[in-house]
């Protein structure tokens, strides 16, 4: 059967299906170091990198060999593993803002956590995301903006009620003024704001300067926390994490959350200082020998 005949537009995930530029999706069959192969034979230049996991390239070597020792020992024990713990120790030695970490099944699934966890300990329900920025495909982060500077959250796809996305708040990457008016206009009831340190999915949008310290200072003069999202960001620029780049960002005692991809296998994790003691966790024993 045709591959269209399977699965909608014949892919799990619309980004993958060429239909902005005119084509048909690419059916990979093998893939090694940065090239890979189709069903047809033909061979590719990967400038993907399985969506920016893929430090080492394909199917490396070294993490072949410990995926298959770590496959003797059994892949899902729901319980505790010592990988576990290593990997945690790994992290918080890492980023010098991390001092607790939950390790989740997906980056959408952390953002979620991340955001449950920052309005549980906050007591205020409302959030600020911005334009172009992604987070996953939970409800209430599926929101696009109006046609304002900054408005309430509109569902971005027809499956999402108005109501999943009546609380998260919406405003320009780079603009200051738009977040300090919601924090006016919503006062006392922002509890975060989330936002990729550099918008990935846009064009790689860099922030401006000052632009993280000021919505740092913004927050915290409003009692509300700052979560970054650092899917994409995520030891792939500094070792102790993007907002290193950008000022006393990192000097911050404010809570910060991200979800990452490492290795061969896509998990996430969220972070934060130790008052925050909460969450839930999922994790996978592989993607925790191929990190």
């Amino acid at each position: 059967m045709c591959i269209q005949d399977l699965m909608p537009g014949g892919v799990n995930s619309h980004v993958r299906a060429f239909k902005s530029v005119g084509g048909q999706p690419i059916v990979i069959d093998s893939i090694k170091g940065s090239r890979m192969w189709d069903i047809d034979g033909k061979e590719y230049i990967d400038y993907v990198g399985s969506w920016g996991q893929q430090y080492f390239g394909h199917a490396h070597d070294k993490v072949l060999v410990a995926l298959a020792e770590t496959m003797k020992k059994g892949t899902s024990f729901g319980a505790p593993c010592l990988l576990e713990n290593i990997l945690a120790e790994m992290v918080i030695f890492a980023v010098p803002s991390i001092e607790m970490v939950r390790f989740t099944n997906s980056g959408t699934v952390a953002c979620m956590g991340a955001l449950c966890l920052a309005r549980a300990f906050m007591g205020k329900h409302k959030v600020i995301k911005f334009e172009g920025c992604y987070h996953g495909h939970a409800d209430a982060l599926l929101v696009k903006a109006g046609s304002g500077v900054a408005t309430l959250g509109l569902p971005d796809s027809p499956g999402v009620p108005k109501a999943a996305t009546s609380d998260t708040l919406t405003a320009p990457f780079n603009d200051l003024s738009a977040i300090e008016r919601l924090f006016e206009n919503h006062k006392g009831q922002i509890a975060a704001v989330i936002l990729e340190p550099i918008v990935g999915n846009s064009g790689f949008i860099a922030p401006k300067l000052n632009f993280l310290t000021g919505i740092l200072k913004i927050t915290k003069e409003n009692n509300a926390l700052l979560i970054f999202d650092e899917v994409m960001t995520g030891f792939r620029l500094p070792y102790e994490g993007p907002v290193c780049n950008f000022g006393d960002a990192k000097k911050s005692d404010e809570a910060k959350f991200a979800r990452f991809y490492w290795g061969m296998l896509e998990e996430g994790v969220y972070y934060a200082p130790s008052q925050f003691e909460a969450g839930f966790t999922a994790w996978h024993i592989l993607w925790m020998t191929s990190k």
